[in-house]
């Protein structure tokens, strides 16, 4: 898919940094999370095809869009998040919305409703998820049962209700999950259809600026029409076939947020004095609180941009990297939002100071479009069939492509990479000769470690191109130290949480898998860490220059 030129994708993303900068103050940020209120005038702004249009950035150009991409999206959700999330959230359910439209309309249905949310700025939501069915949809209880004429299916009446559901007290028009005598189906319902109810706004514990809302359908009739592709059984097929591209807009999304907290507790660094030097000279605080996890977001930066070109060249079926891109992301940002709180000590922990906000605000993104432990389990499900697909060596086999990327540039953290790579095949063959995933928590603990090691493999391959992507703001030199420091601490982590879930979950003595994981060799590759994170930790200073925070 083409998506914006680059000019086009520029103007955009000013237009919407210029709007947060005149309508979205910190101040005015909080009023509204403190009042639990959802800024309609703000989003009727940014839906207004006058104004922002910010929708119409997902709309192919034939309905009215701009026509944008993966590419496109991610750097458009990774900017709003880190204006405000839950203001984000609610563009990206607009998103979401109209995906089973794009995935399984049928034309004349793509041109009626896609067409009129372009042309009216109407809100979207997507109705999916039920007290008994959240990550997984496999039990919805919401049915629709046919209306009929004679032998003709001329409608279906939907009872049954949603919960969660983003938008869903402001939508026009809702996309609604609900089970068919022929399987799982999309609906297209419209706001103020007889027995259709949105409740009232929950109290979230963040992303306070998003509306949320429970849906109630009782004896709702829809036309037949409003089947989306109107063919019965296709919706669960449909929902997945986005969850590649979903997940990774979240994971954009927590980039944006991650990134914010991190930007703030940098500028801090520089005004707050301790023994007369200011924080940001301590190792003890940028050295923990700041620089691993400034380039384990740029790790997830590099996997989002390697996985949306995937998108973006036609490739489909990336369930897996969608899933990988969100759990790293999500818990990378969400660690970094609590740092960023400890980093500015008693004044994180007051609403005047804008991390308490983002680390509420920045959890949800561990639980919404697939809890981190759903996206384990999915990464694992699928890796590990691939693993014994290959006979054992998917990962090596990245390993060798890290090692000879070593060759050509030996300053992007490859042979750590390697090496954990290395390390997680052996882990895997291990678990496999001890028929160890039989064990719940080793398969998620196994999913976690295969989003480090691609993760760092991505990491690699992007820091070593000639030209970096617009949407990093480093340097060659910074760039490629985040990326060792990301490597080695993969290395590390694959290494040391591979031996202990082995050893913790067999029978046998696992200590032969020490030479198996080559303990030290992924030794080796730390050498050099303490100076690359002194590198990285003055170019951070240099980037995000000192400002009063308030």
């Amino acid at each position: 898919m083409v998506g914006l030129d680059p000019d086009t994708r520029k103007m955009v993303l000013d237009t919407i940094r210029e709007y947060g900068k005149r309508k979205l103050s910190h101040e005015r940020l909080i009023e509204f999370d403190k009042e639990n209120k959802y800024p309609a005038d703000i989003m009727k702004e940014l839906y207004d095809p006058n104004q922002v249009a910010i929708n119409l950035v997902m709309i192919p150009e034939k309905y009215g869009g701009l026509g944008g991409n993966s590419f496109d999206i991610y750097r458009i959700s990774e900017l709003l998040a880190g204006i405000d999330l839950g203001i984000a959230t609610s563009v990206f359910a607009t998103f979401l919305g109209m995906d089973p439209l794009h995935v399984g309309a049928t034309e004349a249905q793509k041109e009626k409703w896609i067409t009129k949310i372009a042309s009216s700025g109407c809100l979207v939501a997507y109705g999916a998820t039920e007290a008994a069915a959240g990550s997984d949809l496999l039990h919805l209880a919401t049915r629709a049962e046919r209306v009929m004429q004679g032998d003709e299916i001329v409608g279906y009446k939907i009872n049954g209700g949603k919960m969660w559901i983003t938008n869903g007290g402001v939508a026009d028009i809702f996309l609604i999950l609900a089970r068919a005598p022929k399987g799982v189906s999309w609906f297209i319902v419209e706001k103020g259809t007889k027995g259709f109810v949105s409740d009232k706004h929950e109290d979230k514990h963040g992303i306070r600026l998003s509306d949320t809302a429970p849906l109630s359908f009782h004896d709702v009739y829809v036309p037949a029409e409003n089947l989306v592709g109107e063919v019965e059984g296709k919706g669960l097929r449909q929902a997945q076939a986005v969850f590649g591209y979903t997940r990774l807009m979240v994971a954009a999304m927590a980039l944006g947020t991650g990134w914010k907290a991190l930007e703030h507790a940098i500028r801090y660094s520089q005004i707050r004095l301790v023994g007369g030097q200011p924080l940001s000279t301590k190792q003890g605080y940028t050295h923990k609180l700041i620089v691993p996890f400034a380039a384990r977001l740029e790790a997830c930066r590099a996997y989002v941009e390697e996985v949306a070109r995937r998108i973006d060249g036609g490739e489909e079926g990336l369930q897996t990297e969608g899933a990988i891109a969100k759990l790293l992301a999500s818990e990378t940002a969400n660690k970094a939002a609590d740092n960023a709180i400890q980093a500015f000590g008693g004044n994180g922990y007051v609403r005047e100071f804008p991390v308490e906000k983002l680390k509420r605000d920045i959890k949800i993104t561990c639980i919404y479009e697939g809890t981190s432990e759903i996206l384990e389990l999915t990464t694992f499900r699928a890796r590990w069939q691939e693993n014994i697909n290959a006979e054992g060596r998917t990962y090596d086999k990245i390993a060798d492509e890290m090692d000879a990327l070593h060759s050509n540039a030996p300053d992007v953290g490859a042979g750590a990479a390697s090496a954990g790579l290395r390390a997680l095949s052996r882990v895997l063959q291990a678990c496999f000769d001890q028929k160890l995933t039989h064990n719940q928590i080793v398969m998620m603990k196994l999913g976690e470690l295969m989003a480090y090691a691609e993760t760092a493999a991505a990491f690699c391959r992007e820091s070593a191109k000639a030209t970096l992507s617009e949407a990093v703001i480093f340097d060659h030199e910074t760039w490629r130290a985040m990326s060792r420091i990301h490597a080695r601490q993969a290395a590390a982590w694959i290494a040391s949480e591979g031996l202990s879930l082995v050893a913790g979950a067999s029978d046998n003595d696992a200590a032969g898998l020490v030479d198996g994981v080559n303990v030290k060799a992924v030794a080796k590759t730390q050498k050099g860490a303490v100076a690359d994170m002194d590198l990285a930790a003055k170019k951070l200073v240099e980037v995000f220059k000192a400002e009063p925070i308030g």
